[in-house]
Formats: structure tokens, C-alpha cells, sequence
């Protein structure tokens, strides 16, 4: 396959998973606009700003303002922000037609479709009282797309570089996630490992929607640490970091196809799952979470640039 065609597919989906992403997180923040003060809510749309990577260039643009309609808009629409759902729902679909080829019908026909949608839903801002049904269709025309590809495509390297692009950016945001809303909600760090009867807590399982399946497996109180066990470590939560990186290593085994030397990208996915797999929860917390989790990022992002170089998307 040539690199431009296997770059194409996976910015495809990087693109179609950030942007499920950010409709996540956007969903929290207004679940917590609903019930909290102006104060608090100001401070979680700020959190959620930085949990989506855009804080350098929203400040440049709107300093401090971190006003509920502001950072909708901002996250949702703005031109102006890469990383907005409008631009990553353009981008998907600007890779969909480079790469067409190498789509079934279905996969391509739901891009478009998610594109047609979107653009006409944001063609104005997107105000409180719609944007519920906003959100609910960014993460449906996601799984659409989702559903075409597992339905209706081979298993070859075209879905490999599809399911790389899908899991190295779900592996991103869940460590960013974890990462800020851990210590925007957590008080003290006098706490760290505690029980405690915060009801915010949940917010960070709904950024991914694991608030049930937490439930069905933790019959306790929520804590910090078995937030944290099931967010990096359970191999059973699709997106947790240790399943994100096995999958990863599958698809690059798949696609290494037994050469030799092994490659680059191959060996430094599987050296990231096996430090994940030999770890427990309480060393993590020893290591210091926060510490574990910006190496969990600049990792995921170096395995990112290695596959890029590896497959020779540009070259």
C-alpha cells in the first residue's frame, strides 16, 4: 500500500475519533452546567478546554472568557480551531475521498452523510437548547462509520491503518481525561486513593461512556484509584489504555507480516503494552499519577510519529 494511502486512512479515523472525542467531553461539561454554580461551571468549561488540547490558541483568541456558549462554539464550529468537531468531520472526510478506493461504498456513504448532517446542524451556533440532540448526533454518525468499516471491510491492512488511527488518538484522550479531571475535581492531594463522595466523580467514567460498566464491576464506592484501575489498566474497558495498546500491537503485528528486522513502531508499541500490562494501580499511584500519565501521552505520541515515519505517510 502506498504511504499516502495508508496516511489517508489513518487521519481518517484519528479525525473521526477526535471528534466523538470532543462531543464526549462537551456532553459533561453541560451535564455539570446543569447542576453546578457560574463559578464551578466556568472552571470545568476551562478544564475542558484543556482536556482537548486547545488552551494555548482559545486563550490567544478569547483570553480568560471560558463562558458555556463561547467554548461550545469554539470546540463545535470554530473555523479557527483544527481540533473543532466542524474541522475534524471536514478533515475525515477530505482523507474519505483521497482514499476511496480503498472504501467499501457504506464506509464512504456514511463519512458523507456524518458531513452533510453536521455541517447543516452548525451552520449557526449551536445554542442550549439543541445542543443535546447536537451532541447525541456527533457520537451516532461516529459509530456509523464505525459499524460500516467492521461491517463491510476486509480484514487486511486497510482496516489496520484504520483501527491504528481509531485507537492512537482513544489511547490520547483517555490519558488526557484522566490526566486534568483528575486534578480539577480532586481537592487534596491529601486524597489521592480515598473514597470520596463527590458526585463529579462520575463525570470523568461519562467522558467515555463507562459510567455503567464501572458499576456492573465496582459494587463499592468510587474512588480515585478504581477510577483510575479501570480507565488505564482493565483490559475488558474499550477504552482504557492497556486495551487501546493491545489492539495497537495487533494491528501493527498484522501489518509487520513476520519481516525482519521488526519494526520500529512494532517494537516500541509492544515495549508501551508491556509496561502497561506488568503495572498495578498501586504503583501507578506511587509513580505519581499525574507522572504516569504525561509519559503515557508523549508515548502515545512518539508511537504516532514512528508509524508515520515507519509506513511513510508523506513519502
Amino acid at each position: 500500500m502506498l504511504g499516502r494511502t495508508a496516511g489517508g486512512l489513518f487521519w481518517m479515523f484519528r479525525y473521526l475519533e477526535r471528534s466523538e472525542n470532543t462531543a464526549r467531553l462537551l456532553e459533561t461539561g453541560f451535564r455539570i452546567a446543569l447542576t453546578g454554580a457560574q463559578e464551578s461551571n466556568d472552571s470545568e468549561w476551562e478544564s475542558i478546554v484543556a482536556t482537548a488540547g486547545v488552551r494555548p490558541a482559545y486563550v490567544a483568541k478569547f483570553d480568560d472568557d471560558f463562558e458555556q456558549a463561547t467554548v461550545v462554539n469554539y470546540l463545535l464550529r470554530d473555523r479557527d480551531n483544527p481540533s473543532s468537531v466542524m474541522s475534524c468531520i471536514e478533515a475525515a472526510r477530505s482523507n474519505a475521498k483521497m482514499v476511496r478506493t480503498a472504501l467499501s461504498s457504506e464506509v464512504w456513504e456514511a463519512v458523507n452523510e456524518a458531513w452533510m448532517t453536521l455541517k447543516d446542524q452548525m451552520k449557526r451556533p449551536v445554542s442550549t437548547k439543541n445542543l443535546a440532540e447536537v451532541l447525541t448526533s456527533i457520537r451516532q454518525h461516529s459509530s456509523l462509520v464505525r459499524g460500516a468499516l467492521h461491517g463491510t471491510m476486509l480484514r487486511n491492512d486497510i482496516f489496520d491503518f484504520a483501527r491504528l488511527g481509531t485507537y492512537i488518538e482513544r489511547a490520547d484522550n483517555t490519558s488526557r481525561i484522566l490526566d486534568i479531571k483528575y486534578y480539577v475535581l480532586l481537592p487534596s492531594t491529601a486524597y489521592v486513593g480515598s473514597s470520596l463522595d463527590n458526585a463529579q466523580w462520575e463525570t470523568i467514567l461519562r467522558s467515555v461512556s463507562a459510567f455503567r460498566s464501572f458499576r456492573w464491576l465496582n459494587e463499592g464506592e468510587v474512588t480515585p484509584m478504581a477510577i483510575a484501575d479501570f480507565m488505564i489498566l482493565d483490559k475488558r474497558m474499550p477504552r482504557s489504555l492497556a486495551f487501546c495498546h493491545s489492539k495497537i500491537v495487533g494491528n501493527l503485528s498484522y501489518l509487520n507480516h513476520g519481516a525482519d528486522p521488526e519494526l520500529p513502531c512494532l517494537k516500541q508499541a509492544s515495549q508501551i503494552h508491556a509496561r502497561l500490562s506488568g503495572r498495578d494501580i498501586e504503583s501507578v499511584f506511587d509513580e505519581g499519577l499525574h507522572e504516569f500519565l504525561k509519559s503515557a501521552i508523549a508515548d502515545t505520541g512518539r508511537l504516532a510519529a514512528q508509524i508515520q515515519e515507519d509506513f511513510r505517510f508523506y513519502g
